[in-house]
């Protein structure tokens, strides 16, 4: 990690605080696909964002320029930081009374080795911060030949804290070549401060489907290469790297937009994870294999891409029961060929074990497995919550024994009978004082490509 960098700065800031940020490593088309749909999301936002992007050299900005245009209609401020090229400032979008231009010395910056993507506003943060490999970090074959296989390190995300640090880092590196602007983007950047929680705050949840829908859309362009590249004999650098890469990272987003649903639900913040442990818990009690407790934990993570209807019976939800292909996020999950079990899992944990649940009307063992645990395990979550916070039952030992009853009375109706035994043991087991393990995904995880 190249020191002085804006990414160095702030993994460093982490690393003092014991908050070490996860890095993964990204091909080009990956990236393209990320800002791509995180810069789409600027033009239909309801608050006009600050935005500070690094793009190595002057000619990959004149690539974006057209688009930064269209930007520019919509964000308060636009700095841009890169490597001076062939016609950089006097593109008619660099004239744009709110877009600066910050050239960066190639030999002597390492932010001339990043790409960022940093977007902040009173409704939502999104960020990509990553740095391209240096030649010993890729190894004895050196530099990439082409330019689809060049590598990068960092991360995505929409925390609000990591946004504002690194804000305020980048404000901090452009000072250095231009005072009056930091101080402009200094304003700017407390203006926004100062408005949030005054503005509606956006569906971010869109944003990472349209993230999916381009990271896909790189992945079929990238298969349409291929086919190209066997039909004539060619050559097409590391195309199973690639497309494992994109696929890492759609892998990403769906996690990302279960964590928003979770941040979103201020009375359950919480439940994906304590429905995974709860699941994953249960897989072990009934002693299924390793593959189908590790299809039951991601189930589990990304279980409330289904909106719920479980909080009152199915007979009072039927009209707002959804078909499974009208839930985007679910469908945008079953198109990943390997994710399609995923996908049909969580569709399904609206079902009832006597047929009368949606959106299939299946029942008994039609209804899968980890379908059936999730309808089951997700209820008595939320139940157990539901009197923790709410309902303020005396005790842990009463909480789980109401909820537990109330699951027992909805077993041969909405609860498999069996499974319901089986939670009986889990939930003796919790008074007795074990204690199931929670934990978030780690969303900047190392993707390893």
């Amino acid at each position: 990690m190249l020191k002085g960098s804006i990414l160095e700065k702030l993994y460093t800031a982490h690393q003092t605080n014991h908050q070490t940020l996860n890095l993964g490593v990204y091909y080009k088309n990956t990236l393209v696909a990320l800002c791509h749909a995180l810069e789409d999301f600027i033009l239909n936002t309801k608050s006009s964002p600050l935005v500070i992007t690094a793009f190595q050299q002057g000619k990959w900005y004149l690539q974006e320029a057209d688009r930064y245009g269209e930007i520019a209609n919509h964000a308060r401020k636009i700095a841009i930081m890169a490597a001076p090229g062939t016609g950089f400032a006097e593109h008619p979008t660099s004239q744009r009374e709110n877009v600066a231009l910050v050239s960066l010395n190639p030999d002597s910056d390492p932010v001339a080795q990043e790409w960022h993507l940093i977007i902040c506003s009173p409704s939502y943060t999104a960020m990509v911060l990553c740095q391209e490999l240096s030649e010993a970090d890729y190894g004895k074959n050196g530099l990439p030949e082409h330019d689809l296989e060049r590598k990068f390190y960092g991360f995505w995300t929409f925390e609000p804290h990591l946004v504002q640090e690194t804000v305020e880092i980048a404000i901090a590196h452009i000072e250095q070549y231009n005072q009056s602007l930091a101080t402009e983007l200094n304003q700017h950047y407390q203006n926004i401060s100062q408005e949030f929680g005054q503005v509606e705050s956006e569906d971010t949840g869109v944003v990472v489907s349209q993230v999916v829908d381009y990271l896909q859309h790189s992945q079929a362009e990238l298969l349409n290469q291929q086919a190209l590249a066997d039909s004539e004999a060619s050559y097409l650098p590391q195309s199973q790297a690639l497309d494992d890469n994109l696929l890492s990272n759609e892998m990403q987003a769906f996690l990302r937009m279960a964590q928003l649903i979770d941040q979103a639900d201020l009375d359950n913040p919480m439940a994906a994870s304590e429905v995974t442990a709860l699941a994953e818990t249960m897989g072990q009690v009934l002693d299924l294999p390793a593959w189908q407790q590790k299809r039951l934990r991601l189930a589990g993570l990304l279980h409330r891409l289904v909106p719920t209807l479980a909080q009152t019976p199915p007979e009072e939800n039927e009209e707002k029961a959804p078909a499974c292909d009208l839930i985007p996020s679910v469908e945008a999950l079953r198109a990943m060929p390997r994710m399609s079990a995923i996908a049909r899992i969580i569709t399904h944990q609206t079902e009832n074990w006597d047929g009368s649940g949606t959106p299939g009307g299946l029942a008994h063992d039609s209804i899968p497995l980890e379908s059936r645990i999730l309808a089951l395990v997700s209820y008595f979550q939320r139940r157990v919550n539901d009197l923790r916070t709410k309902e303020k039952t005396n005790s842990r030992e009463e909480t789980l024994s109401q909820a537990l009853s109330e699951c027992q009375e909805q077993a041969n109706t909405r609860f498999d009978p069996k499974l319901t035994e089986a939670l009986g043991l889990l939930v003796m087991g919790m008074q007795q004082g074990m204690s199931l393990e929670t934990s978030q995904p780690k969303l900047q995880q190392e993707c390893g490509y």
